[in-house]
Formats: structure tokens, sequence, C-alpha cells
């Protein structure tokens, strides 16, 4: 139905309606399930990603490896004193992108959106906007629908692989789908969607994939922090009018030839960048990971 975000804004146009009803349309065709059993089932996904996104926040979560644990509940007591650098909502969305980062770190039960190394950055984006127009349900599952539409774009013409392209295939295309997500719940247009998308991905074009000891968690978890706020602030420059000089689909192949460029060692395989760090061997062999 749609292969590129030219394709959805003709659907949207054609149709007068928003990206997440493009989505649901094409979920239903392709799913052979009704508009209510599609949005059951993102629905079911929400509920995931609401106990993942506030795990973290009362209770320490310790990865299995013990590398990382407890920043949630850290950046949630301190944003709670009231006196923070960036602000009541920023500091929410943090800490719940931690949380659910530790849960995947912990082998909890998370939604891979789009991977399990980036599960934190869709959920916070989405429930920490929503709670500012104090949406409902329904525009809820709107939003998520519409992330998956931005990720499809993504997996079609580029990759969400960091094995493949990187961490900006993995955490830029979640800041990227997050984006939009905000984008149409505070009534933004389509185009005003994929600028915010296109500013999102830019935003953390290149990044590389170098994790220690081969798990997700170090430096993945505080780049779902940094990814959130990324997305947050895509969407409010996108919602002001600013707008992407490169098209979306543009930056989604450039990303994708980025990714192709990047050195093995840079690519999810823990032979390069911070994993490389004397830090990070010493942590390696400590925990039996080399």
């Amino acid at each position: 139905m749609y292969k590129s975000a030219l394709d959805i804004i003709d659907l949207t146009e054609k149709y007068g309606c928003r990206i997440c009803d493009v989505v649901l349309m094409n979920e239903c065709k392709t799913s052979e399930k009704s508009k209510d059993e599609v949005r059951q089932r993102v629905k079911d996904v929400l509920n995931v990603m609401r106990e993942s996104a506030k795990s973290g926040l009362n209770d320490s979560i310790k990865s299995v490896s013990g590398i990382i644990g407890g920043n949630a509940k850290k950046v949630e007591e301190y944003r709670k004193k009231g006196r923070t650098v960036c602000g009541d909502v920023v500091n929410k969305a943090v800490a719940r992108a931690l949380s659910s980062s530790e849960v995947n770190a912990a082998m909890g039960k998370i939604v891979a959106c789009p991977t399990a190394g980036s599960c934190g950055i869709v959920p916070a984006a989405i429930i920490t906007s929503g709670e500012i127009i104090n949406a409902d349900e329904e525009l809820l599952i709107d939003a998520l629908l519409t992330a998956s539409g931005i990720g499809q774009i993504i997996a079609k013409n580029a990759t969400l692989s960091g094995a493949e392209g990187g961490c900006q295939a993995e955490c830029g295309s979640a800041s990227a789908m997050a984006a939009a997500a905000i984008v149409e719940m505070f009534g933004g247009t389509p185009k005003m969607a994929f600028n915010a998308s296109a500013i999102a991905l830019k935003n953390i074009l290149g990044l590389v994939c170098d994790p220690v000891a081969g798990l997700v968690e170090v430096p993945c978890s505080k780049r779902n922090a940094m990814g959130v706020v990324n997305a947050m602030s895509s969407a409010d420059m996108a919602l002001s009018g600013v707008e992407s000089v490169i098209p979306f689909d543009e930056v989604v192949t450039a990303m994708y030839k980025v990714g192709k460029m990047l050195p093995s060692e840079l690519r999810e395989t823990a032979l390069g960048g911070l994993a490389a760090t004397p830090t990070a061997i010493k942590i390696s062999k400590e925990i039996g990971m080399e």
C-alpha cells in the first residue's frame, strides 16, 4: 500500500486522513483483521510498554550482568525534587526510557520497538507527551500506529538492525518513529510528522553500535534516554513550523548508506568504539565475556 513517506502523504491527502489511519487500513488489509482486532493488538502492546516504562521508577532494576541498573529510579527521584536543568517533562521521559531499557537488560518483558536495544524511546515519548494533553487510550493507540508506519518505511528502504547499520538504525529509527507519533498526537499534519522524523533521524546519523561486552546495556541504555529527548525536541521543531531541508525518504536512504560505510567493528561486534576501551575490556573480563 505504501513504500515511502511520499506514498503515505499522497494517501492522507487522497482520503483526508492521518498517518495512523493509513497504517491501520494497510494493517487490516495485510493481516485480514478488523480495525477493532488490530487496535486491540496495539492496545496490548501499549500495556506492555506502560509496564516496562514504570517498573524501574520505584524499584532499582539490575541487569543480568550487573553492569547497569537503578538509573531510572535515580532520575525519577531527582525529578521529584523539583530542581532540574531540563524540567519535569523531559526528566519524566528520560526516567521512563531508562526504565524500559533496564527491564530489557534484566530479561524482563518489553516491546522491541523497533528493537530491544532501543525499546525505551517510543514508550517514553508517547506516554510522557500524551500526559501533557491528557490523551486518552485511543489517541495513544493512534500514536503507536503512526510510529509503526514510520518504522515500516525505514525497514523497507534501509534497516533497523544495529548489526547492519549501527545504532543510528536502532535508536535513530526509534527517535524518528516517536517524533512523528508525537506530532500527530498534538494535531500536526502528516507533512509535519515526517519533518519531525527526518530531523530526529538526521540528529543521530552516523551513530555507531558499540555494546560493551556485547550486551545491550552500555551505552545502549543511556542512548535510549538521549533518543527520547531527541524525538521530543524534533517534534516541537516540526510543530512550530520548522521543516527538514532533506526530505524523510532521502534521510532514510542516507542513513542506510552511512550504515554500510561503517566498519564491522562499529556494527554490534563489540570490537570498536566504547566497547574497545580499557574499561570496557576490563568489564568484559570480569563478567566472563572475554
